[in-house]
């Protein structure tokens, strides 16, 4: 499987496009997404986006739940909707049209365009590409049981990413089932979809269905 930034996400969608364009692999650009939404936000617009409190930048279009938390730094595209008792812990770069629902927590993570996360879900030290979905209650983990360092595994393949922490890469239009958990380092290539209650770890082909450990089909 192509684990390369280019193959997995169509970076038109994303503030963030240019920044990952220089990374091989989109884990790699983690470390400086917190650095990233700081320049990114001094240059935005006021006339679009208000900074409702220092390094927190708002677009006049979202929707935002007087109960939600957003903690610095963080920006929120235009037309996204941040729902009651969201929990935006900071470094997080949220795109337009994207559902960040009740009871969701956001961690250094990048949200492309029409990302959903409307239900209960966990988000830290990972990527969500265009219009992927996260189904209520599903998860990434993003911290080893042992806190050994992550690797990716692709086929016979071993990544050593060097993170402690990292969640998951989930490509362009990945539909994640409810109450899945994506086990530290986990991608999923395009189009993948993951069936409701799964653990994930290693990679998901783009295109395919994930209904088990060792039982992953193609799409017809």
């Amino acid at each position: 499987m192509n684990l390369t930034t280019t193959a997995l996400l169509d970076l038109s969608h994303t503030l963030a496009g240019d920044y990952l364009a220089g990374f091989q692999y989109p884990w790699e650009a983690l470390d400086g997404i917190k650095d990233l939404i700081l320049q990114l936000g001094s240059a935005l617009d006021p006339a679009e986006y208000e900074e409702r409190s220092p390094g927190v930048w708002v677009h006049k279009t979202a929707g935002l739940a007087p109960t939600a938390f957003l903690g610095a730094p963080c920006i929120i595209g235009p037309e996204t909707e941040v729902r009651h008792c969201a929990f935006i812990r900071g470094s997080a770069l949220v795109g337009a049209g994207c559902v960040v629902g009740n009871s969701v927590e956001l961690k250094n993570v990048i949200l492309f365009d029409s990302v959903q996360t409307p239900h209960y879900n966990y988000v830290g030290d990972s990527i969500l590409g265009f219009k992927s979905h996260m189904g209520a209650g599903s998860i990434t983990s993003n911290v080893k049981s042992d806190k050994t360092l992550v690797a990716v595994r692709n086929g016979r393949e071993r990544l050593e990413t060097g993170r402690k922490k990292f969640g998951a890469i989930l490509g362009d239009h990945v539909e994640v089932g409810c109450n899945s958990v994506l086990n530290p380092g986990s991608i999923l290539g395009r189009n993948a979809s993951v069936y409701p209650l799964s653990s994930v770890r290693g990679t998901v082909p783009p295109d395919s269905i994930f209904k088990g450990p060792g039982n992953i089909v193609q799409r017809d």
